[in-house]
């Protein structure tokens, strides 16, 4: 491996609570250098969106990047499918697999970047202290900017393998749909990559609707008091003012209201319902194509029946 390749530390672009970056410092080797310096030009203004969202007032130390190549011990340890992976221990590290396709959440490696330092940061944000990882993958999927049209529809997708909610709780709230609560999330993320991408998709569906129903910066509120040393769901409850099993509950509930939306409006029924209006019209055409020629036939029969007679 080479030595640092680049490090990146300025400060972001001008705003009202302007931040610093975190730096990045790169090692490759030589067949990756090229990699590496791509990535490297990681706009700055990316990185200090994670550092607002996070509530970090200061960034750290810098973050060592590793780019690896497939065979190597580092690629060894991770299953095939992961394209990147991060601790927040030892000072903070990534580690990037370029020869690997990056899938969901991310979809280039630049995003996989992103994503894993969001889990550096959240550490740090965190104090260190230990977080349920439904919550760290979900915060690090917003702060990457991963959360999309894609992911609503995902969840929506979810849900409805996973059957209607269960009967509503004391508060008379929609309790999650079986294995989709937050709980049994963690024990997902350690499954098949399909319970892997689901568990992904309810958990930055989760996180994006405590940003967008208490404040986008309820994570940061959540990080903080963590970090003071609560435990995560005593935490949760003084930033957010609600116990987590009552934001879950509502969570739930609006997407049991609104599952078939993103369904409807993908790009994917979209294009189909675009497709199935051309089929219907080219039938259509052919029809009225057919019973004209054959109108058509009927009267040069007339003509010539009048004619032989």
């Amino acid at each position: 491996m080479l030595g640092a390749l680049a490090c990146r530390g300025q400060a972001s672009p001008a705003a009202s609570d302007p931040v610093s970056t975190p730096r990045l410092a790169f090692s490759a080797p030589s067949r990756l250098v090229p990699e590496a310096r791509r990535l490297a030009d990681l706009p700055a203004a990316e990185l200090a969106s994670e550092v607002r969202l996070l509530g970090l007032r200061n960034p750290g130390p810098p973050i060592r990047v590793w780019l690896a190549p497939e065979g190597s011990p580092q690629a060894r340890t991770a299953p095939a499918w992961v394209a990147g992976y991060a601790s927040g221990t030892g000072g903070g590290w990534v580690v990037l697999l370029p020869a690997r396709s990056p899938r969901y959440p991310s979809s280039s490696l630049a995003g996989v970047l992103r994503h894993e330092v969001a889990h550096v940061l959240i550490y740090r944000a965190a104090g260190g202290h230990p977080l349920p990882r439904w919550f760290d993958e979900g915060l690090a999927m917003i702060a990457a900017g991963d959360w999309g049209l894609n992911d609503r529809t995902r969840l929506a997708l979810a849900l409805i393998a996973a059957g209607a909610p269960g009967a509503a709780g004391s508060s008379g709230t929609a309790r999650a749909p079986g294995a989709l609560a937050l709980a049994d999330l963690d024990r997902r993320f350690a499954g098949n990559p399909g319970e892997v991408e689901t568990a992904y998709a309810v958990a930055g569906g989760f996180v994006h609707h405590l940003l967008a129903e208490h404040g986008a910066d309820a994570a940061a509120r959540v990080l903080d008091e963590v970090g003071r040393g609560l435990p995560f769901e005593a935490a949760f409850a003084r930033a957010v003012g609600r116990p987590l099993d009552e934001v879950e509950a509502a969570f739930w509930a609006g997407q049991s209201r609104e599952r078939w939306l993103p369904l409807l409006t993908s790009p994917a029924v979209l294009w189909a319902g675009v497709t199935l209006l051309a089929l219907l019209a080219i039938l259509l055409r052919r029809r009225r194509d057919a019973a004209r020629r054959a109108r058509w036939a009927a009267e040069e029969a007339a003509v010539d029946d009048d004619y032989l007679k």
